[in-house]
């Protein structure tokens, strides 16, 4: 394996000529320790896209970016059963492997050694609870994390991978210690970075009248991407982001029904598809290009506010994420898709790591980690409204926070301009393998 490198770059472009000024910044004089906590590491589970862009240089916007840290060590909670890569990735970049959490964020010894925590609980062999949820231990995790935190009275950053738990109350008790021990967090989905196609900005706190988000992938997992995409666009509406009060799961025929009904917006829902496809499709009800029929799903939510939205499950596709709103006194939706490169969710994991290491170098998250307290919350009233067949009322997500300006974070579309996708294997990004 070669580090993503300037010469990698320029045989992968085909003799593409990259001028000085496509180098990221230099990195800072002081170069972050990092600790890795993990559940799995294999081949591209979150563990290996995430690390890849610690432990060697990226593309991001178009330029290689050294990460500005250092990786200290890795603790694995499992090892897959066939392709574990933590033993060789540590052997090829000399992270020493630890058998427990404090010993990682230690090094072995009595106090933290690190600057950063990156806690990576995604994918491993984990039960699946009568909800269909996977029960990942970011939880504890997070709570081993703290407890070192607590004892070094140290409280540097930490970056949870997806939503914070599939428990709601664990959740908001993740989020609330953060604040209580003023412990930088930051948390969410890759989703929200990606390139825009076509370009999709809203003007300042627009009022915002439906707006639907659509994946092709599962429940939760994949309703979890598609509400902070749909969340990342709406949070600074007019009159500010002050929370959600009801969730309500369906599927199947529902869907249809509901649309028929009016309770969420079907055109509004072919202007998101269009941004994939090209142009309206004729019926939401018929399969996708090439793609199997499958059963649709649907969540509807009701903001406190009176806004409704719909995060809508089509296809197949696990790189659909597509999103329109409607603005008041604009007779057309605004439609786009986000398009995640020529290697597929992968390259997203790109402009996350861009987002984290900024985090870890400042203490300051990109964006707020209330949007992915929410959509913690929003996903554990989906699971519970499909149990239940009946809409689940969120009280605790009635609540106010304020949106950031997280385009610096995003990615335009520039680095495919330089890599295509026969570089994949090739060239970059081809961690742990010779």
């Amino acid at each position: 394996m070669n580090p993503l490198s300037r010469r990698s770059l320029l045989a992968a472009s085909a003799g593409a000529v990259l001028a000085p000024n496509l180098w990221g910044a230099d990195p800072p004089a002081r170069r972050v320790k990092v600790a890795a906590v993990y559940t799995v590491l294999r081949h591209r589970s979150h563990a290996q896209n995430i690390l890849e862009n610690f432990l060697q240089s990226y593309l991001f916007n178009g330029k290689i970016v050294d990460p500005g840290m250092d990786v200290v060590s890795f603790y694995a909670d499992q090892r897959a059963p066939e392709g574990d890569r933590t033993d060789e990735i540590a052997r090829q970049f000399k992270v020493p492997v630890h058998k427990t959490i404090r010993d990682a964020l230690t090094l072995g010894g009595k106090a933290l050694a690190c600057d950063a925590v990156l806690l990576i609980g995604e994918h491993g062999d984990y039960p699946v609870n009568k909800l269909g949820q996977v029960e990942y231990p970011r939880k504890r995790f997070f709570d081993e994390i703290v407890a070192v935190l607590r004892e070094s009275k140290r409280p540097v950053p930490i970056f949870n991978d997806k939503h914070l738990s599939y428990r709601w109350d664990w959740s908001k008790e993740m989020y609330d210690t953060a604040r209580e021990h003023r412990i930088p967090l930051m948390a969410g989905s890759s989703v929200p970075l990606g390139q825009r196609v076509p370009p999709l900005e809203l003007p300042a706190a627009p009022e915002v009248e439906a707006a639907v988000a659509i994946h092709g992938g599962g429940p939760e997992s994949y309703d979890f991407h598609a509400f902070e995409v749909l969340q990342s666009l709406i949070e600074g509406r007019k009159g500010g982001e002050t929370g959600i009060s009801s969730v309500e799961f369906l599927t199947g025929d529902a869907v249809w029904k509901a649309g028929d009904a009016g309770r969420w917006p079907v055109a509004l829902a072919r202007t998101a598809m269009a941004a994939e496809l090209g142009d309206k499709p004729g019926n939401l009800r018929e399969p996708i290009g090439r793609e199997k029929a499958v059963a649709p799903h649907a969540l509807l939510l009701t903001y406190k506010d009176g806004l409704k939205a719909t995060v809508l499950k089509l296809g197949l596709s696990s790189n659909r994420w597509n999103v329109a709103v409607k603005l008041k006194g604009e007779a057309e939706p605004r439609g786009t898709r986000i398009f995640n490169g020529p290697w597929g969710n992968r390259n997203l994991f790109m402009a996350l790591s861009h987002a984290i290491q900024s985090f870890f170098r400042t203490g300051q998250a990109p964006y707020p980690v209330e949007r992915t307290l929410f959509a913690s919350g929003v996903v554990d009233a989906a699971m519970h409204s499909a149990a239940d067949g009946k809409p689940v009322a969120t009280p605790y997500l009635e609540t106010r926070y304020d949106a950031q300006d997280f385009r610096a974070f995003r990615e335009t579309g520039a680095s495919w301009k330089i890599v295509e996708k026969r570089t994949e294997d090739k060239h970059l990004h081809t961690l742990g393998q010779k």
